[in-house]
C-alpha cells in the first residue's frame, strides 16, 4: 500500500478522497490553486502544494506542476479524481513514467475508451449490445454518407470521434440535413477536440440513461456493482441519480453487469469505470466508457456497501479484488441531488461567500461537500458544491429522506439549485418513474 497520495483535484471529490485515504492510513497531499487555498480539505492534509493561479489551464490542468508537486513531497501515486486531468491519457502516461503510481487505468485502456469509435468496436468484441451506426469514422464519400444513414433509418445522430460531456452531436432528421449536419460537426469537433473524426448512429428518441459500475484488478478479476439511473438531466449534464435503476429486472441487470465485467477483463481494464447505456423499449444499448471514478458514485456505494475510492487505491497498488461476484448484493434505493451555486431558475453561476452552512442529517442521509460557513465559492471553476445522497429501504423511504434533507439543508448568501431540486424530487412524473433524458429540459420548458 502507498505511503502518500497526492490528490490531483478540488471540491468534494479532493475531500472524498482524503477521507478514504485516511480509513487506509495513507498520508496525503492536496493541490490547489491559489483561490482554494482556504478550503477545508487543503486544511485537513498532511500536506499542500500550491500549483499555480486560479485559472485551471494554469493550476489543475498543469501536468508538470502536478508531477513536481508528487516528487517534491515523495508521494507514491497520484489521484486524478474526475474532470480535469482524470481521462488524460498523456497525464496518466506521464505519470507513471515519471515513477509515480496513477489511480486509474492504463493510459492505452483510457485511449481506447476516450476514442468512441474505438471503444464501440471493443464493446461489440465483447458482446456488449451497441447502438445500430457506421460502424466506424464517416467517409468522405457524401453518396456513402446517405446511404449509411439510410440503412440506419432516420432520425439519426452525428457524433464527434473524441466528444463527451454532450458536445460534438447533431440529429438529423431528413436527407436532405444530413450532409450539412456532418459538416458541421466535424468542424465543430476539429476545434473543440482536435480530431475532426465523426461517426453515425441510430438516434433513439426517447431512451433512459442508465449505467454499470464495474471494478477490476490488475489479477484479471473483474465485477461489475449494478446500476444507476442518470436520466433526469439539463443539457446533458446530471442533476439526479439513483441506484438501484427503477424498471430494470433483475435479469437483465445480471445480464448486462456480467458483460460489462467480461468486457473489462477482454480490453485489461484495471481500476474503476462506468459503462453508460440508453435504455429504450427494455434494450440496453452502449454509448460510451468513463474511464474514472463518476460523480454519482456514492448511490453505489450505499446499496452495495462497497467503498469504490478505496477499492481505487488498491487497485493501483496492485492487490486484488477481496470480494467475487457472488458477494455483492444490491440492498435498498439511493438518490443523489447535485447542489450547484445557481440561480435556480436561469441557471447563472453564483459564485460568493457562504455566510451560513447547514448541513441536513438524520437516519439514512449522507452529504459530500467542501462547504463551511464563510467559505467563498470560487468563480473559475465548476458550480457544484455539495451532493445529497439518501438512502432508504425502497426508492419511496429513500425519495421521503431526500424531500426532507433538501428541507433542513441551509446554504445563505449564495443562490443554489436546492429549491429546483425540491420541486424534482416531489414531481409526480418522477416519483412514479422512470423518465427519459428528454423530461427535465420539458419540464422546465413548461
Amino acid at each position: 500500500m502507498f505511503d502518500k497520495i497526492v490528490i490531483a483535484n478540488r471540491g468534494e471529490i479532493a475531500l472524498r478522497i482524503l477521507r478514504a485515504c485516511r480509513e487506509l492510513k495513507i498520508k496525503t497531499v492536496a493541490l490547489h490553486s491559489t483561490a482554494d487555498r482556504d478550503t477545508k480539505y487543503v486544511r485537513l492534509a498532511d500536506e499542500s502544494v500550491c500549483i499555480g493561479p486560479p485559472a485551471a489551464s494554469e493550476s489543475y490542468l498543469n501536468v508538470p506542476a502536478v508531477i513536481a508537486a508528487a516528487e517534491v513531497t515523495d508521494a507514491g501515486a497520484i489521484h486524478p479524481g474526475y474532470g480535469f486531468l482524470s481521462e488524460n491519457a498523456d497525464f496518466a502516461e506521464r505519470v507513471e513514467q515519471s515513477g509515480f503510481a496513477f489511480i486509474g487505468p492504463r493510459a492505452e485502456t483510457i485511449r481506447l475508451m476516450g476514442d468512441k469509435i474505438s471503444a464501440i468496436r471493443a464493446m461489440q468484441e465483447a458482446g456488449v449490445p451497441c447502438v445500430p451506426g457506421s460502424d466506424g469514422p464517416l467517409p468522405e464519400d457524401n453518396d456513402r454518407i446517405i446511404e449509411t444513414a439510410a440503412r440506419i433509418g432516420y432520425p439519426v445522430i452525428i457524433k464527434a470521434a473524441g466528444g463527451g460531456g454532450g458536445k460534438g452531436m447533431r440529429v438529423v432528421h431528413t436527407e436532405a440535413a444530413l450532409l450539412n449536419a456532418v459538416r458541421l460537426t466535424r468542424g465543430e469537433a476539429r476545434a473543440a477536440f482536435n480530431n475532426d473524426v465523426v461517426y453515425m448512429e441510430k438516434f433513439l428518441e426517447t431512451p433512459r440513461h442508465v449505467e454499470f459500475q464495474v471494478l477490476a484488478d490488475s489479477h484479471g478479476n473483474a465485477v461489475h456493482l449494478g446500476d444507476r439511473d442518470c436520466s433526469m438531466q439539463r443539457r446533458h449534464q446530471k442533476v439526479i441519480e439513483e441506484a438501484p435503476a427503477p424498471g430494470i429486472t433483475d435479469e437483465q441487470r445480471a445480464f448486462i453487469g456480467r458483460r460489462c465485467a467480461e468486457a473489462c477483463r477482454v480490453i485489461g481494464y484495471r481500476g474503476a469505470g462506468t459503462f453508460e447505456f440508453l435504455y429504450e423499449n427494455g434494450e440496453f444499448y452502449f454509448i460510451e466508457m468513463n474511464t474514472r471514478v463518476q460523480v454519482e458514485h456514492p448511490v453505489t456505494e450505499l446499496v452495495t456497501g462497497i467503498d469504490i475510492v478505496k477499492e481505487q487505491i488498491r487497485i493501483a497498488a496492485g492487490l486484488p479484488l477481496p470480494f467475487t461476484q457472488d458477494d455483492i448484493t444490491l440492498k435498498g434505493h439511493a438518490v443523489e441531488c447535485r447542489i450547484n451555486a445557481e440561480d435556480p431558475n436561469n441557471f447563472m453561476p453564483s459564485p460568493g461567500r457562504v455566510v451560513q452552512y447547514h448541513p441536513p442529517g438524520g437516519p439514512g442521509v449522507r452529504v459530500d461537500s467542501h462547504l463551511f460557513t464563510n467559505y467563498a465559492v470560487p468563480p473559475y471553476y465548476d458550480s457544484m458544491i455539495a451532493k445529497v445522497i439518501a438512502f432508504g429501504a425502497d426508492r419511496e423511504e429513500a425519495l421521503a429522506r431526500m424531500h426532507g434533507a433538501l428541507q433542513e439543508m441551509i446554504i445563505d448568501g449564495i443562490r443554489t439549485n436546492i429549491p429546483l431540486q425540491q420541486r424534482l424530487v416531489n414531481d409526480a412524473e418522477f416519483r412514479r418513474a422512470p423518465v427519459n433524458i428528454h423530461y427535465l429540459e420539458k419540464l422546465l420548458a413548461r
